[in-house]
């Protein structure tokens, strides 16, 4: 089960796609996050679902948060999947153990071995504020984004 609005979300650190470590607490009392859990680098959906967060990432910043994808690929996987796709955020790999953060988050389908299509908005006090998942193969929708930032942040810029 996924962890529900109003909760501590649990800190972690992970390699992003250049092998550097990014702690979820580094951006308390800094920066709010948005969190987007996806399946894997490469495939369709998810490829489909980055390159429209790519393309609309000025939304992400006229909130003012950091956005950062997380799936249990590896790093250098990761890698060749933001400079194919020309992705100017973090991608982060939840490789080692594998799926460990997206466990702590609810959202790992031991099943299949990989996370569910599931976004959490942090703020600047660790807290999840706002949330969401699709069911496996559903890509997310952009104003599934946009509701979520504008009901839990200002437009900054």
């Amino acid at each position: 089960m996924a962890l529900e609005i109003d909760t501590r979300a649990p800190d972690f650190e992970l390699p992003n796609q250049f092998g550097e470590h990014v702690r979820l607490s580094d951006f308390a009392g800094k920066k709010p996050v948005a969190l987007v859990f996806f399946p894997l680098a490469f495939s369709s959906t998810c490829t489909t679902e980055l390159c429209t967060l790519r393309d609309n990432l000025a939304m992400f910043k006229q909130h003012g948060v950091e956005l950062m994808g997380i799936s249990v690929d590896s790093k250098a996987t990761l890698r060749a999947f933001a400079e194919q796709e020309g992705y100017d955020f973090t991608l982060l790999a939840d490789f080692w153990p594998h799926g460990a953060v997206a466990k702590e988050y609810g959202v790992f389908l031991e099943e299949k071995g990989f996370a569910n299509r599931s976004t959490f908005v942090i703020d600047t006090k660790g807290i999840i504020r706002a949330g969401f998942k699709t069911a496996p193969g559903e890509a997310r929708s952009l104003e599934e984004y946009r509701a979520a930032l504008d009901a839990v942040l200002p437009v900054t810029a």
